[in-house]
């Protein structure tokens, strides 16, 4: 990211002269005090109680203490550190009452409320834990980089921080279904929680609406959107003004401030102002309490939704569905238990299938039919057979791009809220729970989302749709052998599909939304580093979008056949990466490996004393013989760099052919995750065969029950016999 250029100018003209909102300003710099004095009371305390050396921080985390770290770079890692902090901020504090005052009283705030929230959780264990589901407290990197892909593909279209009390439980309700439906990431705050948990609105991590506490835990939604910056868009600690730039560029969040006032939360809310996020409340204000286009009041709640997405930018693309449940990638989390369960379908436990083909022009669009029994005829806890047929027509339709949309059966069935989906082809796995039952969603409502998502989303390839919902087991048995021979004829095709079969590599630059210099390049046998986006979803996102982030990149100009290095890719990569770089090798990740953005599934990263490489996904959250955690390496490779001999990729890259292959490829793996083994055992058992590994390759890799060291795993290496101790050295 370039400099930024006075960012503080995006506040100029917001207040005419002479209408300066004093009450307003009064009250933040009345709430910025308390909330500075509470937390000197609460240091003196625990440096009492503790001594200055005590350990300080959040659990799942490699940023300290976030709002510090980012804005100021400072590691608070003791009590003995926050005292000079807040020494600074309460030193700054300057009481005339002015909007540039109050912005820099918003920070005060947010600094102390992390220091707060970092005194609370030094009585934080697994064992007696602060929060406990579905409240969550300070939410850990893992979750940040989880939604990394979908808050760069704008998925999540913005992010709404909601503290306060709406005037009923069913309005908040009201709002927040209407955010959850549209897509919005929610962090929740003070009493609304306690008025969704009585209206039964699902809340927690798998539904992207965060309850994070009351009081002062709102600096946790401050320290998840800062940390994104960091992590996904390679700012440095204490680039405060580029991390303000980015936030208000990047991070589309705005603050919904409902019920009376506070001093402290109008305080944190002037906090959120000065990174650029608006604050909207649903409190009738007199002009003198509110500030141009910054803090505004629309106590209007058939308005107020809409108010936030016009003030903040935010552009919502999705469709109204008419369906009896809210539909929105909020639910994609979903999990829906036995016990909660009204029928189930497929699963290994009745016969299933899914399948997207293409049709002729005699398909009639939008017909959704169904055949056999609906859900309505069979009691609660049954199962039941599915299949589920999307026949699809469109001049620019192609049969490459069958299973690409068929995968989206997956994806689009997880938005509707009582519905879980998991698996594909003929070992689908369907689950409507008795809440989506009792509002009366049917089979046919599967039609309707399906129909609604696959003609919003891909309306450049698809012209007619036409969905058919089996549940007469016959013919669900007939037509899943019908389908197999699909599954078939595409898995011979993908077998041809290597890198030396096709004379053009697709490029990926959805993550430059975060992650400025980044530029993915995705070849048949190299997943996008995000796992998410194949070749042939790369091809059908051109001609969904030929403008779009996937770009054709012809293979010419071959410079290094072994490394992988032609002419065209380093000058698609050097003119879309803010000309920062200038070469890229696809086989090797020692020399010129590609750049990682923030959004990897898995870090490769070299282990010299073992001669080998290692690889971590984000799931993991302990030690690695790199010697850093996921989220540290992820911190210094992220935000579009390029690191030699490090670099982030997709799960499935372990199993292909091309898996560094200048590097020594598959043998050169001496360390993973236990449970990433585990996981992905099957495609590495068979790629080890085709290497010549053998079959028991895999249990020659070490993982954490071995070690976390070079020096600790070396011995199970020897005593194994792993290939990488006989290979050319690394270094």
């Amino acid at each position: 990211m370039s400099e930024a250029i006075n960012f503080d100018q995006i506040f100029e003209g917001a207040i005419e002269a002479g209408k300066e909102p004093k009450k307003l300003f009064k009250e933040a710099y009345e709430g910025t005090i308390t909330a500075l004095s509470y937390a000197e009371i609460l240091l003196n305390q625990a440096i009492r109680t503790y001594g200055k050396d005590q350990p300080v921080g959040y659990p799942e985390t490699a940023y300290y203490l976030p709002v510090i770290r980012c804005l100021s770079g400072e590691e608070v890692k003791t009590l003995s550190d926050m005292v000079p902090v807040l020494n600074r901020m309460r030193a700054a504090v300057r009481e005339e009452k002015t909007f540039a005052n109050a912005r820099k009283w918003g920070e005060a705030t947010w600094y102390a409320a992390d220091i707060i929230e970092a005194l609370r959780y030094i009585k934080n264990t697994p064992e007696n834990p602060l929060h406990v589901a579905p409240w969550t407290g300070f939410i850990g990197d893992p979750v940040v980089r989880q939604w990394g892909t979908k808050m760069v593909d704008w998925t999540i279209p913005g992010y709404a921080v909601i503290l306060g009390r709406a005037r009923d439980s069913i309005l908040a309700k009201k709002i927040v279904n209407d955010l959850m439906g549209k897509g919005l990431m929610l962090f929740l705050c003070d009493e609304i929680i306690e008025q969704l948990l009585e209206e039964n609105v699902k809340l927690g991590v798998d539904y992207m609406a965060y309850p994070l506490g009351n009081f002062t835990q709102v600096v946790h939604a401050a320290n998840y959107a800062l940390r994104a910056g960091m992590m996904l868009g390679g700012i440095k600690p204490g680039a405060r003004e580029l991390q303000r730039q980015y936030q208000r560029d990047r991070l589309l969040a705005f603050v919904l401030y409902l019920g009376e006032h506070d001093m402290v939360k109008t305080a944190a809310a002037m906090g959120c102002i000065n990174v650029g996020f608006p604050v909207i409340t649903d409190q009738e204000l007199p002009e003198d309490k509110q500030i141009k286009d910054w803090f505004i009041s629309e106590p209007d709640y058939d308005k107020i939704v809409q108010t936030c997405l016009e003030v903040r930018g935010i552009k919502i693309t999705s469709v109204d569905i008419d369906v009896p449940i809210t539909v929105g990638p909020a639910f994609e989390g979903e999990s829906i238990r036995k016990k909660d369960m009204y029928v189930e379908f497929g699963g290994t436990k009745t016969p299933g299938f899914e399948l997207v083909r293409m049709a002729d022009d005699t398909i009639e669009d939008g017909k959704i039919e169904l055949i056999g029994p609906d859900v309505d005829t069979v009691p609660e806890g049954s199962r039941m057979p599915i299949g589920i047929v999307v026949d699809v027509y469109g001049r620019k339709m192609e049969e490459d791009f069958e299973p690409v949309l068929e995968r989206r059966i997956h994806y689009f069935s997880n938005y509707g809220e009582g519905l879980w989906h998991t698996a594909q082809r003929d070992i689908n796995w369907m689950r409507i729970s008795k809440e989506a039952y009792a509002k009366g969603f049917r089979l046919k409502h599967i039609g309707d989302i399906l129909y609604a998502k696959f003609k919003s989303e891909f309306s450049a390839i698809v012209d007619r749709i036409a969905v058919t919902i089996y549940t007469d087991e016959q013919k669900v048995l007939e037509m899943r052998e019908m389908a197999r021979d699909y599954y078939k004829k595409r898995d011979d095709r993908l077998k041809e599909l290597r890198d030396e079969n096709v004379d053009t590599f697709y490029s990926c630059t959805l993550c430059q939304s975060f992650a400025p210099t980044h530029v993915c390049v995705i070849a048949p046998e190299r997943v996008g580093l995000c796992g998410a986006v194949s070749w042939l979803d790369a091809k059908a996102a051109y001609e969904i979008n030929p403008h779009g982030a996937n770009q054709p990149v012809p293979k010419e100009g071959l410079l290094d056949d072994f490394k992988g290095q032609w002419q065209s890719f380093n000058d698609f990569c050097f003119n879309n990466s803010q000309r920062n770089i200038e070469f890229i090798n696809f086989y090797t990740i020692m020399e010129y490996p590609m750049t990682s953005c923030g959004c990897f599934e898995c870090i490769l990263a070299m282990v010299p004393e073992c001669n080998g490489f290692m690889v971590v996904n984000r799931e993991h959250s302990g030690m690695t013989p790199s010697g850093m955690t996921f989220s540290t390496l992820a911190g210094t490779i992220g935000g579009g760099a390029q690191m030699p001999g490090f670099m982030g990729m997709g799960k499935s890259y372990l199993s292909s052919p091309k898996f560094v292959p200048a590097d020594g490829g598959l043998g050169r793996l001496v360390w993973m995750p236990k449970s990433l083994k585990e996981e992905l055992r099957p495609a590495l058992e068979e790629a080890a065969e085709n290497a010549g590994l053998g079959k028991d390759f895999i249990d020659k890799i070490a993982d954490e029950t071995v070690g976390t060291s070079g020096e600790e795993i070396m011995s199970f290496l020897e005593e194994k016999g792993h290939p990488a101790l006989t290979m050319d050295p690394l270094l």
